[in-house]
């Protein structure tokens, strides 16, 4: 690769606290309790979706995306997909599609299905993420006031799924409060021999590490989903409008001083 370059601290620190974050959600005991806790799994879909791919977009050099996406197979899809509306329109449509309760409960005893599921929606999310943060000239990325305005889109379409979530009047998913549906979906990541034990106290769902009821929990997991979303939408905002800002500054500086230098009378020499 002919603009290969050493990879700088930045990049180093962005991609490394991905990969940490990835570990601590997807592979420590986080995880069973994203099983256990509806609250908790609405974390890590908030920080696995909008969290890690502006992280890892940001933090691979420049070079290596282009060496990927100048593939024969992957330019053109990726081109496609990238754009703009097709790109929200995926993975807000996934995100919420996979939250409505029957599709949720039978992805979540499913181990197969549920990897399939889920690690698409996190492609669709890298997409959706595209547009926005990379630093690629050219189809790829969108500029000045089209960022705000996809950001607010973003915002927009993600909000009916957390609003189904936070404003039921009942638990929504089997696999959160039913005692059988709960230990069928537990059995994706704790061992046989435990979830028999639980059976053979009772235990019917998460009662016996929460004090919250599952409509409580639900509905907590809605808000901090939302809570997620704002946070990390506000601050893609306020670093794009200050991108913005700058740049129609910088450019206004340079009109003034090209008008300066046209007004500014010549001296004979």
């Amino acid at each position: 690769m002919h603009d290969a370059r050493p990879i700088t601290k930045k990049e180093t620190v962005l991609v490394l606290t991905a990969v940490a974050i990835i570990y601590i959600i997807k592979g420590s005991p986080v995880d069973v309790w994203g099983h256990i806790l509806f609250s908790v799994h609405m974390i890590q879909m908030g920080i696995f979706y909008l969290l890690i791919p502006p992280l890892l977009i940001a933090g691979v050099p420049n070079y290596m995306w282009k060496a990927l996406l100048n593939l024969p197979v992957i330019k053109p899809l990726f081109s496609f997909f990238t754009k703009p509306l097709i790109a929200l329109i995926l993975f807000n449509g996934a995100f919420s599609f996979y939250h409505i309760p029957l599709i949720f409960d039978t992805i979540k005893v499913d181990m197969l299905l549920h990897s399939v599921v889920t690690g698409t929606i996190f492609v669709f999310s890298f997409l959706m993420w595209w547009p926005l943060v990379n630093t690629l000239e050219g189809e790829y990325k969108l500029s000045g006031v089209k960022k705000i305005g996809y950001i607010f889109a973003d915002g927009i379409l993600l909000t009916p799924a957390c609003a189904l979530i936070i404003f039921a009047n009942n638990p929504m998913y089997d696999t959160f409060f039913n005692g059988g549906a709960w230990l069928e979906a537990m059995a994706l990541c704790v061992p046989a021999a435990t979830l028999q034990s639980l059976s053979g106290l009772g235990i019917t769902g998460p009662e016996l590490f929460t004090n919250m009821q599952p409509l409580e929990d639900q509905q907590v997991g809605g808000v901090i989903m939302k809570i997620i979303q704002e946070i990390i939408y506000g601050v893609i905002l306020a670093q794009v409008f200050f991108e913005w800002y700058r740049k129609e500054r910088s450019e206004e500086d340079a009109l003034n001083a090209s008008l300066y230098a046209a007004r500014e009378p010549k001296t004979l020499s």
